[in-house]
């Protein structure tokens, strides 16, 4: 497959479904959560880290998420290099401050 092909999504759309049936976000953070996930596809290492003791788990906050009293939507999601598949784990509203920031990338590419 080449490097330039878009990266597979996987289970984003049911995992945002119920994030909003749990949490009913308003409809202004539902549309930037919604938007974010499609740049996962062109890099979905760029602003997230990966956790720790998991090979393939990252996590990250969704920039322009925040509302609430000091909450921010954050994603969770496996990436597999192999096949260029990204799957999402889950969708959750944290409170500020999330810890960590982006981790480098695999092999130290640019962001």
């Amino acid at each position: 497959m080449p490097e330039s092909a878009p990266w597979q999504l996987a289970d984003f759309l049911e995992k945002l479904d119920l994030w909003i049936r749990l949490e009913a976000p308003p409809q202004e953070v539902r549309e930037r959560v919604t938007a974010w996930i499609f740049t996962r596809m062109d890099d979905p290492y760029q602003g997230v880290r990966r956790e720790p003791g998991f090979p393939n788990l990252w996590f990250g906050p969704i920039p322009g998420s925040e509302y609430g009293a000091a909450g921010v939507v954050c994603c969770s999601y496996w990436i597999f290099e192999k096949g260029r598949r990204v799957q999402c784990d889950s969708f959750a509203t944290l409170n500020r401050p999330v810890c960590g920031g982006p981790a480098p990338r695999p092999g130290g590419g640019p962001r």
